[in-house]
């Protein structure tokens, strides 16, 4: 979509997660025989064979620290696949995995939640993110697996 950038897990934040994840713990990377797995270092999918690490991240935890905002209650961490080792990032700008159900939750400047919406329709992701940035009080949007619920990437203007 144009005007949106997505962005993965910064390369400084990955470091920190390759060491000790967002819950303390130290990662155990392993080889991905089967692939598949949605790596949010460099927004694709794992091919066969790669070594990935399965960890736990704080995405609003770590955008308050950094911005002296408090998102109070809506902080939360979850799993996300990362390669076990640095990667060259994404190869694209394009938005990835839209091609699935997945939940756009909207975030204020101020860390809370403004609402979100389901795509169920893979054709329908472009317009839920322009109906989230058409409202100016949305400073960014999660995406999210449905499945899991999962983060994914975050999506900026510009």
């Amino acid at each position: 979509m144009n005007g949106c950038t997505a962005h993965p897990v910064p390369p400084a934040t990955l470091d920190e997660l390759r060491a000790t994840d967002d819950a303390g713990r130290v990662p155990a990377p392993f080889t991905d025989e089967a692939g598949g797995a949605p790596l949010r270092c460099c927004l694709r999918h794992s091919a066969p064979g790669e070594r990935i690490a399965l960890v736990s991240y704080a995405p609003l935890r770590r955008w308050a620290a950094a911005t002296g905002v408090d998102p109070g209650p809506y902080d939360e961490q979850g799993p996300v696949f990362v390669h076990a080792e640095e990667c060259a990032g994404p190869r694209t700008d394009r938005l990835p995995f839209t091609d699935s159900h997945r939940t756009l939750r909207r975030y204020s400047a101020d860390g809370h939640i403004l609402g979100g919406r389901l795509v169920g329709d893979p054709g329908a992701f472009a317009d839920a993110l322009r109906e989230a940035f058409d409202d100016p009080a949305v400073e960014f949007v999660h995406v999210r697996a449905v499945e899991y619920g999962c983060f994914l990437y975050e999506v900026r203007r510009g």
